[in-house]
């Protein structure tokens, strides 16, 4: 039975792609993929119909889905990963069986890979939250991003749609203070910006330029934000000589 595949893409950059992945996407005639997808993986496309998903309706793509599967599979390239804010999640569960998921480089592992940090590190950060902006927007009565960020709380913020000054407010109210963040724009593909600073210079470091994408233009920002003291702090290594010791004694 051919099946419709759920590739974890990354953020973008084709060399995070798994190898299941790549087997998968090489094999198949038929590609789903958001732009700038498109381009980035343009070298492993070759030959290949490329569309996207969002250029038909829900019940017409599911039509166009199963008269593709009766001449092989298909493969949609999945950004970041499914875990995480995933727009296909109606799309599969329509699908049944007949839908399938490869794991892929979540954006939060991108994001720590190219800061080189640990977001949960031991002793700083008691806890990760992972939250969308834009849906955030959408439930203005829960919680909102001063109840979910503190001491000791490493932000990974998707999908922003605050401007700058409202959010260096709404984190600093949340922290109770100055602290560390990063901005992480298009990352992993041509034009990344990644720009570390803190809260109380962030306004001036950002300089106008549109890293969310808020004035006006329907596309995503394709910024990610991650916040707290864990992207500063200096790692305790006294637990690696612990653990170090108590491995010779075990071993003795």
């Amino acid at each position: 039975m051919n099946r419709v595949w759920f590739v974890g893409a990354g953020p973008g950059d084709p060399q995070l792609l798994t190898l299941r992945g790549a087997q998968l996407l090489q094999h198949s005639r038929e590609v789903f993929a958001f732009p700038p997808f498109g381009e980035t993986f343009g070298a492993l496309l070759e030959g290949k119909t490329i569309r996207d998903p969002f250029d038909y309706s829900f019940a017409g793509l599911l039509d166009l889905l199963h008269s593709l599967l009766q001449h092989g599979e298909v493969v949609f390239l999945v950004p970041g990963d499914l875990a995480f804010f995933c727009p296909f999640q109606p799309l599969i569960d329509a699908l049944g069986e007949g839908a399938a998921v490869v794991p892929g480089v979540g954006n939060a592992n991108a994001a720590a890979a190219a800061l080189k940090r640990t977001l949960n590190l031991s002793g700083v950060c008691s806890r990760t939250v992972l939250v969308s902006g834009r849906h955030l927007a959408k439930h203005p009565d829960g919680l909102q991003l001063p109840q979910l960020c503190g001491p000791g709380t490493t932000l990974l913020l998707y999908m922003n749609t605050l401007p700058v000054t409202e959010l260096v407010a709404q984190l600093h109210r949340g922290y109770g203070g100055n602290v560390p963040i990063a901005l992480l724009h298009r990352l992993g593909l041509p034009g990344e910006d990644i720009l570390v600073a803190d809260l109380d210079s962030l306004v001036r470091r950002v300089a106008g330029r549109d890293y969310f994408a808020i004035s006006g233009a329907v596309r995503s920002s394709l910024t990610l934000i991650v916040a707290g003291e864990a992207l500063t702090a200096t790692a305790d290594e006294i637990w690696w000589d612990q653990r170090a010791a108590c491995r010779g004694e075990l071993e003795s």
